[in-house]
């Protein structure tokens, strides 16, 4: 064996793990986008629930009684 073949089996092996790390990370990023994807497809596909009657009351009930603290925090009389 001379050295240009040493030197040209390096180079050689040496592109082939440079191919074989760039395939597995671009299967990699692929994959990532793919589940990404799915993520934003499942959540942009999921619409809220319009609350109902019960629900809106508690809310409003929960809105006064936090305007009510703040007054009193603020020192205002009701």
């Amino acid at each position: 064996m001379n050295e240009a073949t040493v030197y040209l089996t390096i180079a050689m092996t040496g592109l082939a793990g440079v191919a074989m790390l760039t395939s597995a990370t671009l299967s990699g990023w692929r994959d990532w986008l793919a589940l990404k994807r799915s993520q934003l497809e499942t959540a942009h596909g999921a619409d809220l629930p319009t609350p109902n009657a019960g629900a809106r009351i508690e809310i409003a009930d929960l809105k006064e009684r936090i305007r009510k603290l703040e007054a009193i925090a603020a020192g205002v009389d009701l």
